[in-house]
């Protein structure tokens, strides 16, 4: 199945740009091309890189943010972070929806670490009638890290759900291999809920030990690795959002600004466009 993604809709994920502010985020974003990001509503302790901020509590942030990326026309494709575990009561996950509401963004990203499939189930179905009643679409992001691990795990999730205007999958190219998946099984997901793809690259096998720093802080640029991208991409649905996912622990430790980082990653992307067969 062949694609028609532009290079000109990319989004920038907000882990490529880990140290970036939200407004940094969104300008360095026009500054090389994209036309959405994806950003963090808070900081995170996983991420010290990150700096500390609170789009949820500090609604002048908010505002600003807002502002910027009107300014700017762009979108907002995915919020993060949503988790659900066994602990989680959906009402508190609520500001945060409401905030991803007010940004416009279009979908909200959720992991799941409930070890519990009924619980996780019921939950996530909860979580999805409030995103449902914000006009925001669930994205479940499998992660071999998570308690849904592969893409068939996520299936279950959202074939539970019944509606792909509801809930979908976001399928990580580098959650994908590592986590066992192919490109057939990818193939055979049915297209209406592959929702999202993220774009990088790896090697074709990575010490499990290293995957979660893999993940989160050193992932190769599109092209760099091994991985089959231009079949990944031939494998999506028609017009499937992109954006490109690609934190650069060591382009950090050299120095490298944020644009030189996201331009790179750009050029990157758009090189694995122009070698492939013109179809997408």
């Amino acid at each position: 199945m062949h694609n028609r993604i532009r290079s000109s809709r990319f989004a920038l994920d907000h882990i490529t740009l880990v140290d970036a502010t939200p407004v940094e985020l969104a300008e360095i974003a026009f500054e090389t091309g994209y036309a959405a990001v994806n950003p963090f509503l808070h900081s995170m302790d996983v991420l010290p890189q990150m700096p500390n901020y609170d789009l949820i509590g500090d609604h002048g942030l908010r505002e600003q943010f807002i502002d910027r990326m009107d300014q700017l026309n762009l979108g907002v494709d995915i919020a993060y972070p949503f988790t659900i575990s066994k602990r989680t009561l959906v009402d508190e996950l609520t500001p945060a929806l409401d905030c991803a509401s007010e940004l416009k963004s279009r979908l909200v990203n959720v992991l799941l670490y409930d070890r519990n499939p009924i619980s996780r189930q019921e939950t996530f179905s909860r979580f999805c009638e409030q995103a449902h009643c914000r006009n925001l679409k669930v994205l479940v992001e499998f992660y071999p890290a998570s308690q849904v691990v592969t893409i068939e795990d996520a299936l279950v999730l959202v074939e539970h759900i019944g509606d792909a205007g509801v809930a979908g999958i976001n399928v990580d190219l580098l959650h994908l291999f590592r986590s066992g998946g192919t490109l057939e099984q990818l193939a055979v997901i049915p297209p209406e809920y592959i929702a999202y793809a993220q774009l990088s690259d790896g090697p074709m096998i990575c010490l499990p030990e290293l995957q979660e720093y893999e993940a989160s802080i050193e992932r190769q640029l599109p092209g760099e690795g091994s991985l089959d991208i231009i079949g990944f991409l031939n494998k999506l649905p028609p017009d499937c959002p992109v954006s490109i996912e690609v934190p650069r622990g060591s382009s950090l430790d050299a120095k490298m600004t944020k644009s030189a980082r996201a331009r790179r990653a750009m050029i990157a992307s758009q090189h694995i466009l122009e070698k492939s067969d013109g179809s997408f």
